[in-house]
């Protein structure tokens, strides 16, 4: 946590909570913070390892720090807090790996525990804490309270003062594929869900689930807008969400009517939204959990918008969006067991991974796309787009001077005209931008601010797939932009990292294929598609330990390097397992390596006809 002078680059104080590495390996998708609450000289934060902690805003010293999850699950905070009526409002993430989704409320000045809402009911044995869980038990299957059920709620809040109702996006079910001992889901209550409970006890008001029985990682948690619309000739208090599952939602947000679900991205998981049920219409096909087949999803898990904030202008009456379209293969891992340590999605990534081929690749590619969607919510249609190199940029920023800023994945900081999307103004950041800008005055001038670095789930995981936007490196820094601003960044020298050769004895091809699924399950969350992460943590293609039998054990299974997030994974991987993953990335290096090394081929012999 770091606090600067607004109008300088002066750091005034910088606060550390000592979070310890290897919960690095309690993530799906990065390492991240999305943001503080500030609140009466208070600055409120959640960490990593699931503390929430308030610090004094002018000197950066704790007041008072809480525990808000269960040390003894897989649980991390990543999302911002909400302060509301005097509390302060976190929930919390992990659905991947085995947790029970819950949003907490604490005393602001105190840090004592408010109350507490569940969005997953837990053990039926056990009773249910109010009726609201009694309820949502009825629509679960399995047991699903041994594994957690999943329903984070990792990143968005909104609060309505007036009404005195908090907002939450709630996650997945989990696993993504169903019940682990088989059946269909049910709708799985609260997941998946835009829920309204009092900012005063946290009871239950209403709900809306945008994806029952989501079996595709659909979650809710994207920013919701709260706003005033013209609807029908009258003034409607309405909240909207560009949903992950590719519609656009706009709801009553006194009562959670739907009043209309239109398609902001390309969709074949659904033919559209029953507007008097408010259920999807979902096509047959998508459902890969009973099918057995590979179901190739618009939008994939990565959604049609993420976690990157979306901002409306009043003035325009305009919705500004980050959308992007990124299908996924989805398959049904049929031997899918929960792991103490590893992603528990219960999907194939290995039978679906990216193949080793240039064709298929480049096809895939081109599939990829990004782009500022200008969404008029009320005629439910766009009215204007930007067009970006790839997927996953960053959030938006409008403003009453009719414009609309946005950071991309390749590095431009942009300005549009909020009205019709004309560029007037862009930076080149020297690094990829996924966080959203915010803007402020001083002493009348004022001011824009941005958080730079590329990072994310997409880089994370999808390898090669995240340089359609360019190869671009970390460089986080605070950026600062004023009308008279004269400052201008170092100059870089990028240069394209040398491919060492890898141990050359042949791979035996049973023992690399079954590396290749044990790789999925628990390197590539982290690592990412076939082996390398898009420019975020180290290329396993290069590892050191790759050549040394001893090293590879110490750090793979004995966790020498936990301190940075390398976790062990012994009892998980015996010596058998850890060889099979290591023939795996062998022969990706060899593969690598060779295709790096490979002469250029002859220019082709075809006549240029000159006109």
């Amino acid at each position: 946590m770091q606090a600067f002078r607004a109008a300088t680059d002066e750091l005034l104080w910088q606060f550390d909570p000592g979070v310890p590495g290897a919960v690095a390996a309690h993530i799906c998708c990065d390492v991240v913070n999305r943001g503080v609450a500030v609140y009466e000289g208070r600055v409120y934060v959640g960490t990593l390892d699931g503390r929430l902690i308030a610090l004094d805003a002018k000197s950066g010293k704790p007041a008072w720090s809480v525990l808000t999850v269960d040390p003894h699950r897989p649980y991390a905070i990543t999302g911002v807090p909400l302060v509301a009526r005097g509390k302060v409002i976190i929930g919390n993430a992990g659905a991947e790996f085995g947790v029970r989704g819950y949003v907490t409320a604490y005393d602001a000045r105190t840090g004592k525990q408010a109350w507490r809402f569940y969005v997953v009911p837990g053990n039926p044995a056990l009773g249910f804490e109010n009726d609201a869980m009694k309820r949502a038990a009825r629509t679960w299957s399995g047991e699903w309270w041994k594994d957690g059920g999943g329903g984070t709620v990792w990143n968005s809040f909104s609060y309505d003062p007036e009404l005195g109702l908090v907002y939450m996006g709630t996650g997945n079910a989990s696993p993504w594929s169903g019940p682990v001992e088989g059946g269909a889901r049910g709708d799985a209550l609260y997941t998946a869900s835009i829920v309204a409970v009092h900012v005063d006890d946290g009871s239950y008001a209403w709900h809306y689930q945008t994806t029952p029985g989501d079996v595709w990682d659909y979650d809710a948690d994207q920013s919701m807008t709260l706003a005033t619309l013209r609807i029908d000739g009258q003034p409607r208090k309405v909240l909207m969400q560009a949903n992950k599952n590719g519609f656009f939602y706009v709801l009553d947000r006194v009562t959670g009517k739907l009043l209309s679900a239109k398609g902001y991205v390309p969709i074949n998981w659904a033919k559209g939204i029953d507007t008097a049920t408010g259920r999807p219409e979902v096509v047959a096909d998508a459902h890969y959990d009973k099918s057995g087949k590979v179901w190739l999803g618009m939008p994939g898990g990565l959604g049609g918008h993420n976690w990157q904030p979306m901002s409306f202008s009043p003035d325009t009456g305009l919705v500004y969006i980050p959308a992007q379209e990124a299908p996924f293969p989805y398959l049904k891992d049929r031997d899918f067991k929960p792991e103490a340590v590893g992603v528990n999605m219960g999907v194939d990534l290995a039978a679906t991974s990216l193949p080793q081929d240039k064709k298929v690749k480049a096809a895939v590619l081109a599939s990829l796309k990004g782009f500022l969607s200008a969404w008029d919510p009320v005629a439910g249609r766009e009215a204007w787009r930007a067009d970006h190199a790839g997927p996953w940029n960053g959030g938006l920023l409008s403003t009453a001077g009719n414009l609309v800023f946005q950071g991309t994945a390749a590095g431009e900081f942009i300005a549009y005209r909020a009205s019709d999307g004309a560029q007037l103004w862009s930076f080149p950041a020297q690094t990829g931008i996924i966080a959203a800008p915010m803007t402020f005055s001083v002493d009348g001038r004022q001011y824009v601010t941005i958080v730079v670095g590329w990072g994310g789930v997409f880089p994370l995981v999808t390898g090669e797939l995240a340089y359609k936007s360019g190869r671009l490196p970390n460089r986080s820094r605070v950026l600062t932009f004023a009308l008279d601003g004269k400052a201008a960044l170092p100059p870089v020298n990028d240069k394209p990292q040398e491919f060492p050769a890898p141990p050359a004895a042949p791979q035996d091809a049973a023992r690399v294929a079954a590396g290749a699924k044990l790789y999925a399950r628990y390197c590539g969350s982290c690592h990412g598609d076939a082996a390398h992460s898009g420019g975020i943590i180290p290329d396993l293609r290069y590892s050191k330990a790759l050549t040394d039998d001893d090293l590879w054990r110490v750090v793979v299974l004995q966790g020498a390097l936990v301190a940075h997030g390398m976790i062990g994974f012994e009892p998980s991987l015996g010596a058998g397992r850890l060889a099979e993953i290591r023939s795996y990335l062998i022969a990706r290096a060899q593969e690598s390596y060779a295709a790096e090394k490979a002469p250029p081929k002859e220019p082709s012999a075809t006549p240029v006809n000159d006109p």
